[in-house]
């Protein structure tokens, strides 16, 4: 069987992204930089021959995806399964704001204990990989010999990556998932592999060519 090759992007930047506010499952859309980061990564994917787009249906990562959906002419198609972890009674809060109400809880999601669930509701790092990892391969199989773009989270982007690299939930993150960054991977019926992560060129030479005019 011939491998899938996928282009991984998380959405564009948030007003809730900077204010480090938890957005898990609600409906928070991209600020002004973040609906120019989803230009510019529409604009680098621009010459790749995309077969498929699948997006989160999160309006951050949906908006995100329709920019490279116009840049390429591949067909978009919302997939719940790419949306960002639940976080329950988390979501809505910042980071300090976690520590402050809910210390022990805070202390659990910070050590990225695999099977703690956010109260009300949210899904623990184990169901987050599971639904992810049932998600790409789903996907993935279907395109075979081509390439597929996902449009999703920064909770998505970190589980499949430590799926592709063979790392454990709770292992100690030591690479960076920036809005909009390009992130290459293949994709087997044996899984995933990382070919290139992380390639914000075309948000760097952008915003150098933005600061000379």
């Amino acid at each position: 069987m011939e491998v899938t090759r996928i282009i991984a992007v998380r959405h564009g930047e948030t007003a809730w992204n900077v204010a480090t506010r938890i957005q898990g499952q609600l409906d928070i859309g991209l600020n002004d930089h973040g609906h120019w980061q989803a230009r510019q990564v529409g604009q680098a994917l621009a010459g790749e021959p995309v077969s498929a787009i699948y997006a989160s249906d999160l309006q951050r990562a949906w908006h995100t995806a329709e920019r490279i959906a116009e840049a390429t002419g591949a067909r978009l198609q919302p997939e719940q399964g790419l949306r960002e972890r639940r976080f329950g009674q988390f979501e809505g809060k910042t980071f300090e704001e976690i520590a402050q109400a809910w210390p022990e809880q805070s202390t659990q999601w910070r050590r990225r204990v695999p099977d703690w669930t956010p109260p009300e509701g949210g899904e623990s790092l184990l169901v987050v990989r599971k639904r992810v990892a049932e998600t790409v391969h789903s996907i993935a199989a279907r395109h075979p010999g081509e390439l597929i773009v996902l449009v999703a989270h920064g909770g998505v982007l970190d589980a499949i990556y430590r799926l592709a690299t063979r790392q454990a939930p709770d292992a100690t993150r030591t690479w960076q998932l920036p809005n909009a960054a390009i992130n290459r991977l293949l994709w087997s019926p044996e899984g995933l592999t990382v070919v290139g992560w992380s390639d914000t060129a075309h948000l760097e030479v952008a915003a150098r060519d933005e600061g000379s005019v």
